[in-house]
């Protein structure tokens, strides 16, 4: 048998896997302050739930994992984390849940898709969402927690913001019939990527006058302060505009300034009807966007379909782009010190527990290799702080501990142990 890894899957090292941990917990630990419940949906799902999102001859149901239990019946793998959650509500509203509701979730998904850069089969989703809950506050307040999220991560962002209503007011102001309205998103979507040329080129099959798609560009160099200027009335504008107006204004209020007005950004997806948003680096180190979202107010309403509305709102963080860009520059260890017995195995499991019950995490020397070898591999292994307890510290009752990053050593009393960690700590 060949050992390998299925295509589209990895496994995560320890050093990887210490930087996704330091993202998660950075941000969860963000959003539990603005609010939101965790929560953990199943993996595993019914083929219909999965299927019902969507129409029949969608795509991403071309990427399911299928399968069926025991009892033949079909099942699948989620392939989002929006899927479950709208379950979740349908399940529980009104029950254990009460509207409006705010939840996070980290997980895996699986999508058996085409393999490339940037797009696997098994990867990790990190979605908070509000439902019940209609209007730009609660876009104010996600936008705010978005930049504190990324500022905790120590990335300078920068965010990108529309609103499909405004988008579907400038496509039908423009003379473009509402029947090619989709299409015509999709491709102006990507304008920053392949220019108006590439748009153009992308809609040659639909015939649209080329003085139309002027007039529509046009429309995309317009500032939120233009929008009042343009005698535009359809319903869609209208409306779009006023809600990117309020949200800017809050924005401005809470000194949000990592918000651009994009008039031409949509997300693609057809399933957003309102504001969306994109979350870019402000450095460049990758050029896709690091987190996503916007309000989706039919989904979970036609999900449910009982006669109700189930306004919601929500984004996405890339776990996977996050943790590309910071793992040159977290340089961490699991372990904040390493015992190195000198005869002394007993006393320095003593030692180690006396201290693990503090708080520190502390690693014990225990292959028996020489001085040199053991710091070498606390070097490699970025451990701070490294004690060696021989006879004589036993004896003397006094120890020395090996400040790795400033090479110094540090004299304290063995009984010390509230000054042990105190040094320990300080990093």
């Amino acid at each position: 048998m060949k050992l390998m890894n299925v295509k589209g899957t990895n496994d995560n090292l320890p050093q990887k896997e210490i930087v996704k941990r330091k993202v998660i917990n950075t941000l969860t630990d963000t959003f539990e302050k603005f609010g939101y419940l965790p929560l953990d949906t199943t993996i595993l799902c019914y083929y219909d739930l999965l299927a019902s999102k969507y129409s029949g001859g969608s795509e991403i149901l071309k990427e399911v994992y299928t399968l069926k239990d025991q009892g033949e019946r079909d099942l699948g793998l989620r392939y989002d984390l929006t899927v479950p959650f709208s379950k979740v509500i349908s399940m529980n509203a009104g029950k254990e849940i009460t509207l409006p509701f705010k939840r996070y979730e980290v997980g895996k998904v699986f999508r058996d898709g085409p393999v490339k850069t940037g797009r696997a089969r098994e990867f990790y989703q990190c979605d908070v969402d509000v439902c019940g809950l209609e209007g730009s506050y609660i876009e104010a307040e996600m936008l705010s927690m978005t930049v504190l999220a990324y500022k905790k991560l120590g990335l300078d962002i920068y965010i990108e913001v529309n609103n499909r209503k405004l988008l579907q007011g400038f496509i039908i102001e423009a003379g473009i019939p509402e029947s090619l309205a989709g299409r015509v998103i999709l491709s102006v979507d990507k304008l920053a990527k392949i220019g108006e040329l590439g748009v153009k080129k992308e809609l040659e099959e639909y015939q649209i006058e080329e003085s139309k798609l002027n007039k529509l560009f046009s429309y995309f160099k317009c500032t939120i302060e233009d929008l009042d200027n343009l005698n535009i009335t359809n319903n869609f504008f209208i409306e779009g505009k006023e809600e990117i107006k309020e949200l800017f204004n809050y924005l401005k209020e809470l000194r949000v300034t990592q918000c651009r007005f994009t008039p031409y950004l949509a997300r693609g997806l057809e399933i957003y009807t309102g504001t969306v948003w994109e979350v870019f680096d402000e450095k460049q180190r990758l050029t896709c966007a690091i987190g996503g979202g916007g309000r989706y107010d039919k989904i979970i309403t036609n999900f449910i379909d009982d006669g109700n509305t189930y306004p919601a709102v929500g984004i996405s963080f890339g776990i996977v782009p996050i943790c590309e860009i910071l793992e040159t520059s977290i340089n961490e260890s699991l372990y904040d010190l390493l015992i190195i017995p000198m005869d002394t195995n007993t006393e320095s499991l003593k030692l180690a527990n006396i201290l693990r019950e503090q708080g520190i995490k502390v690693l014990i020397e225990m292959t028996g290799r020489k001085v040199k070898k053991a710091l070498d591999s606390a070097n490699k292994n970025n451990i701070p702080y490294v004690i060696l307890l021989g006879e004589n510290e036993i004896k003397e009752k006094t120890l020395e501990i090996k400040d790795m990053n400033n090479s110094t050593n540090i004299k304290v009393d063995l009984n010390d142990i509230e000054k042990i960690c105190q040094i320990i700590e300080k990093r």
